[in-house]
């Protein structure tokens, strides 16, 4: 959930296809240590779609 959270963050933010350096970076900056396998995943599974609707 927090690798869609900060995925959500980074693209109401201006980021409209936001990397996997991207939400690291992002969850870095609270602390959280992030599993690259897990948000290479979420990335795979929104490539294409409108996060919008």
């Amino acid at each position: 959930m927090k690798y869609l959270a900060a995925y959500l963050l980074l693209t109401i933010g201006g980021n409209a296809a936001p990397s996997a350096k991207d939400i690291t970076a992002l969850l870095a900056t609270v602390g959280i240590e992030a599993e690259s396998e897990r948000i290479e995943a979420l990335i795979a599974q929104l490539a294409g779609k409108d996060i919008n609707e």
